[in-house]
């Protein structure tokens, strides 16, 4: 089985660098909700968003296949000196499905390892 890197992308062939994940479950409804923030985007740096259309879904791939998802909220945050410096940007997503959920983890286990990335429980 051939060894693929991890990658996020929010345009094709674009890798951007994760910083930080959160987890989160609603203990009403047991939905999970994942945070993915991240300090810098490669497709706003490089212009791609003026090139290449967003097609509206987050791709993460790895050695098992790539999985499209669709965001339910990006934020971009801002700050500097005259509140107009891109800081970085936050990615939100809901994972009813249980299988959904453990092949995201499995995905994130493994971008973990290859960007050395931890795990730490609040």
């Amino acid at each position: 089985m051939m060894t693929l890197t991890p990658t996020i992308e929010f345009f094709a062939d674009l890798p951007e660098e994760l910083s930080n994940v959160s987890l989160r479950r609603n203990s009403t409804t047991g939905a999970r909700t994942v945070v993915m923030t991240f300090e810098r985007l490669q497709a706003i740096e490089k212009f791609q968003s003026f090139t290449q259309k967003f097609n509206g879904h987050l791709r993460l791939a790895d050695e098992e296949g790539a999985m499209e998802i669709e965001p339910s909220s990006v934020k971009f945050i801002f700050g500097g000196d005259e509140g107009d410096e891109l800081r970085g940007a936050q990615c939100s997503f809901d994972l009813v499905k249980n299988d959904h959920w453990e092949r995201f983890i499995r995905f994130m286990e493994r971008y973990a390892e290859a960007n050395g990335m931890g795990y730490q429980d609040r």
